[in-house]
């Protein structure tokens, strides 16, 4: 199992045990996710990545240790692929992968790209809270 297969059961049994709309990890990015994240007002991160990148493998562990601090327990995280998913980057005008984004409800809080600062990143991801 693969880790986009293993969010994406994480996300369905979130769904599932809540009875929410809006998974806490909805993993792949999902235009209908997104929307609703947005609509009640939860903390997104959007995470631009390519396989390749070796800041994307750096920011990996710490993103992953964040998620599951207690503070970020809301935070919705989705991921696009730089490589494949082109009409999202330019939606998000995103010029480079190791792009983070954050959005509180449907306003962007901040965004930074190639920082693998595990405390810059944290007070990026605290402006979505």
């Amino acid at each position: 199992m693969n880790r986009r297969h293993f969010f994406g059961a994480l996300a369905v049994a979130a769904v599932v045990a809540t009875g929410s709309a809006v998974p806490a990890l909805a993993g792949k990015f999902d235009q209908k996710a997104f929307e609703a994240a947005q609509a009640a007002g939860r903390p997104i991160l959007v995470e631009v990545h390519a396989p390749w990148c070796p800041v994307c493998k750096a920011q990996a562990p710490i993103l992953s240790k964040l998620k599951s601090d207690a503070k970020f327990k809301n935070l919705v995280s989705f991921e696009i692929d730089f490589d494949s998913q082109k009409d999202l980057l330019r939606k998000f005008n995103v010029q480079k992968q190791s792009t983070l984004i954050v959005f509180k409800g449907k306003k962007e809080a901040g965004r930074s790209t190639g920082d693998s600062n595990a405390g810059s990143i944290a007070a990026l991801l605290g402006k979505a809270i």
